[in-house]
């Protein structure tokens, strides 16, 4: 329970925490994170899950031809975010961002991007966990049990393997998630860089489909560990995507750092 309190806290405190610093650092408008964090509510929450879950969850002739083939559902669960969240920071680039034409602006809208699926991966769910671990060891829990059993007894198995991560939650649980989320949070700053530049300048419109791709590959490589494609630890899946992450942040920041072209609307 001490570690998913601190897991909570964390997941909360540090992307605000690194949102106040840069926005002073750099004199940074706040409302450019603010706008990041927006777009990925709606664009991967509110527009991409419904669709995705609706093409590969119920039983019908494509979600049976998908979920047949491992490699194709890796793809699709890898495609809809890269496709939503970089059209997402494309078309915020290109409305509601347009004016801020300053390339500290990739980043603000990165960090907020980033920042916001930090905040409801980890912190989010860690204080679920925590109000969970409350209940259990109260004796209160039977009564979740029972709900869903009432309500939507296919959900049990969620809930039991809920239960035994709770219980087997530790520092190193901690530390390895919040690794994997810096990979994350890293790979979002990134693209939003790349893709900031696609908007600015047409002759680096190139970046746009480049972020997708990069994306999706990421969440691909996720998904056929997911369906057992892939037979690796999660230890490995892990450093593979902080490795990537940091990859893909130091080439964006390679961009960031050494053009200087004046941008070509």
């Amino acid at each position: 329970m001490i570690w998913l309190g601190i897991g909570a806290v964390l997941g909360i405190v540090v992307p605000l925490g690194i949102a106040i610093w840069w926005t002073i650092r750099k004199k940074e408008n706040f409302t450019t994170i603010l706008i990041g964090a927006a777009v990925f509510v709606l664009f991967a929450l509110l527009l991409e899950k419904p669709i995705q879950n609706a093409l590969i969850l119920p039983d019908h002739g494509v979600s049976r031809f998908i979920n047949a083939r491992p490699v194709l559902w890796a793809f699709v669960v890898g495609l809809f975010p890269g496709v939503f969240e970089e059209t997402g920071r494309f078309v915020a680039f290109k409305t509601v961002l347009k004016k801020r034409k300053n390339k500290e602006t990739s980043i603000s809208y990165g960090i907020g991007h980033g920042g916001i699926e930090v905040i409801i991966i980890l912190g989010m769910t860690y204080i679920t966990y925590l109000s969970y671990a409350v209940m259990i060891n109260t004796g209160t829990f039977q009564t979740v049990i029972d709900q869903v059993m009432a309500e939507a007894p296919d959900q049990l198995g969620a809930v039991y393997q809920t239960m035994d991560a709770i219980a087997t939650f530790s520092f190193g649980t901690l530390s390895l998630g919040f690794l994997e989320r810096v990979g994350a949070f890293l790979f979002h700053v990134g693209a939003s860089i790349l893709v900031f530049y696609a908007c600015r300048d047409r002759r680096k419109f190139f970046l746009y489909p480049l972020a997708v791709l990069l994306h999706t590959a990421m969440d691909m490589f996720c998904g056929l560990y997911l369906n057992g494609t892939l037979q690796i630890s999660q230890v490995v899946l892990e450093i593979v995507i902080i490795i990537y992450g940091i990859l893909v942040f130091i080439g964006a920041y390679f961009i960031y750092k050494n053009d200087h072209t004046i941008f070509i609307p």
